[in-house]
């Protein structure tokens, strides 16, 4: 099954998914290695890990191909993209799509911010007009090739306008032909039940560090009937914590051994990005260009 196919399986089934947010290939290989069934790869980790610095739309739909290119050929499980605003009008949709379709992402979601986008929970927001979304939202479908890529069409509007505006935003998403419509900023679970009973199709939980802390569980979000829950941001504040501490340690301590115990083993690492299995194929390849030259010498 591809994993297209797994991740529509995903979005139709009747279990809460949990999906952490890698921001790099290296933090996909770590939350596939863990057993998670897919992974988010978001603009808010890819901007905080490429640039260092808070996502308020400074990267470009090229750079985000290729980020996402990279996480997609490390991991064999589905991974779900942000797409922020398609980066321009329906023709710049209609590249992006080809362009993330290309790097291997099995889903993507658009947003109706004004050019550049920023963090959903971020301030100073400004969305576009519905019917502009709307536009954006046909581009993208018309766009696939592989009708099992999932687009779903993501609102701010609930913070810059009014709820019941994300709500019907969302309903014309989906009569538009959209695979998920999603309201960004009803995170609470009367909203999210709310939600569910008016907007079609499946929801998406955004559970980010971004947000502040928020009253609702894992479990609350299961009963409601919640399908998938992201951590888009959960994996680079671990790594960034991580970081610091093992350097700080190795500044105050002044010793790599002090060390030890804040990090992978070098054998764990080896493991996890796969160093065996690229040096059996090594020998492999070298012992069939080896046989081959006995054979031609020996004739």
């Amino acid at each position: 099954m591809s994993v297209r196919k797994k991740f529509r399986a995903i979005m139709s089934g009747k279990k809460l998914v949990l999906m952490p947010g890698c921001y790099d290939a290296l933090s996909a290989r770590v939350i596939e290695a863990e057993g998670f069934e897919a992974v988010v790869a978001g603009g808010y980790a890819a901007v905080g890990s490429l640039l260092a610095q808070p996502d308020m739309g400074q990267s470009n739909m090229r750079d985000y191909a290729d980020h996402y290119g990279r996480v997609c050929a490390a991991v064999n499980v589905p991974v779900y993209v942000d797409a922020d605003t398609g980066f321009g009008g329906v023709n710049n949709v209609r590249q992006m799509v080809r362009a993330f379709e290309d790097a291997g992402v099995a889903g993507l979601f658009l947003s109706d911010q004004v050019f550049p986008n920023r963090c959903g929970y971020l301030p100073g927001k400004q969305v576009i007009t519905t019917e502009q979304m709307l536009a954006k939202v046909k581009a993208a479908l018309d766009a696939r090739r592989d009708g099992d890529l999932f687009i779903a069409a993501r609102t701010d509007a609930a913070g810059v306008t009014s709820m019941e505006d994300a709500f019907e935003r969302c309903q014309l998403f989906m009569e538009a032909g959209a695979d998920m419509a999603k309201p960004m900023g009803v995170d609470t679970i009367a909203e999210i039940k709310r939600a569910m009973r008016e907007i079609p199709g499946p929801h998406m939980a955004t559970l980010s560090q971004a947000a502040g802390p928020k009253a609702r569980s894992l479990e609350e979000l299961d009963a409601a009937g919640v399908v998938a829950a992201t951590f888009p941001s959960l994996p680079l504040f671990a790594a960034a914590l991580g970081v610091r501490n093992a350097v700080r340690t190795l500044k105050e301590k002044n010793s790599l051994s002090a060390c030890t115990d804040q990090v992978l083993t070098l054998e764990e690492y080896y493991d996890l990005v796969g160093l065996k299995p690229m040096l059996a194929r090594e020998e492999a390849y070298d012992k069939a260009a080896a046989a081959l030259t006995r054979k031609r010498a020996a004739e």
